[in-house]
């Protein structure tokens, strides 16, 4: 059983190339929700984050969750 805030490792597949990506649970299910919601694979959406990052992956891909959890919240105010 996965505890809440516990960070998982995996490996990714980001053009090509393999590497890993260590973030906690819940960024793992929104990015899950997202790449879903997108209709596209979590190594897809993780490419699109890796292309325009300016710092670590794991750094970048709580961002994007955090500005898109932002993004819908506005939306949703409007």
């Amino acid at each position: 059983m996965v505890k809440r805030g516990e960070i998982q490792k995996r490996s990714v597949m980001l053009s090509g190339h393999a590497t890993s990506i260590s973030i906690e649970t819940e960024f793992w299910d929104i990015l899950k929700d997202i790449a879903a919601h997108k209709g596209v694979s979590i190594n897809y959406l993780l490419s699109e984050i890796d292309v325009g990052r300016t710092t670590n992956l794991s750094s970048a891909a709580r961002v994007y969750v955090l500005k898109y959890l932002i993004s819908k919240e506005q939306k949703f105010d409007n």
